[in-house]
């Protein structure tokens, strides 16, 4: 896997991650189209805001935001605040 020197998502969380459409492109260091999280609840439940409309099987509609469910996003977000 093509990551990011310095980051590292446990083999766990990856093979967790089966809905990814992106090819982990979030771990390459071209996070151009990560979606921002907004407010993170307990390192649990993420609200995020994405810069693209492009159909994501993490992202939840939740009201007029959305809840992304994407394991590796949490998990970057959770230990390296990203």
């Amino acid at each position: 896997m093509g990551q990011k020197t310095g980051i590292r998502v446990n083999e766990e969380i990856l093979k967790n991650t089966t809905k990814c459409r992106k090819d982990f492109s979030c771990l390459s260091g071209k996070r151009t189209d990560l979606c921002k999280v907004e407010l993170s609840v307990k390192d649990k439940i993420h609200f995020v805001k994405c810069l693209s409309n492009e159909p994501c099987g993490y992202k939840i509609s939740f009201g007029y935001s959305f809840v992304c469910m994407c394991p590796v996003r949490k998990e970057l977000h959770n230990r390296y605040n990203i």
